[in-house]
């Protein structure tokens, strides 16, 4: 309980005193990654990367030269759960042929989530750092931007955030599939 409560407060932070969809409270870019309150306005900017109106990524989705990457976060199975208690995760609706890299924007993540989201990358890109690839959670959310930020850090040169995401995507009319998070290959 004490895990999913963390998740949860991390990932809420005040959203609640934050005005969906409201622009006009944009903070400034700040020079790190962002570790609270993730769920709050983000900057009008990404230094380094390309920031996309919503009919801009739907241009880059339908011409298909773009990898999309979606970065929402995935709550933890209870810890308290007894033996055999089925657990089913929210279903997450996302933009046709996304990636999803869940909990990879959170602005401190492990060494094996840092590897999880470099192998995601390199497995989308085919290896080529050169590839365009648009970052994305939900709106006012700072996953996607941290997100966008990592990926410019690992060298990656074609990175474009996608602020409003999945929100700004389906108030558009554009299509949603049901995606399961990245599983990488058995070896």
């Amino acid at each position: 309980m004490r895990a999913r409560r963390a998740f949860a407060a991390a990932w809420l932070g005040l959203a609640a005193l934050a005005p969906l969809g409201s622009r006009a409270q944009e903070p400034p870019e700040p020079s790190g990654y962002r570790t609270d309150r993730y769920r709050s306005p983000t900057p009008a900017t990404l230094n380094g990367a390309t920031v996309l109106p919503v009919g801009e990524a739907e241009a880059l989705w339908k011409a298909g030269t773009a990898v999309f990457i979606d970065v929402l976060p995935r709550p933890p199975k209870p810890a308290q759960l007894p033996p055999g208690t089925p657990w089913r995760d929210s279903p997450r609706h996302s933009v046709p042929g996304a990636l999803w890299l869940p909990n990879v924007g959170f602005g401190e993540i492990s060494p094996e989530t840092e590897s999880y989201f470099r192998r995601g990358l390199e497995a989308a890109t085919k290896g080529d750092l050169g590839k365009p690839i648009v970052l994305f959670c939900q709106r006012e959310c700072w996953m996607s931007w941290n997100a966008a930020k990592r990926a410019l850090a690992f060298g990656y040169r074609r990175v474009f955030w996608f602020p409003d995401g999945s929100d700004g995507w389906s108030e558009a009319g554009l299509p949603l599939e049901r995606v399961e998070p990245y599983a990488e290959p058995k070896e």
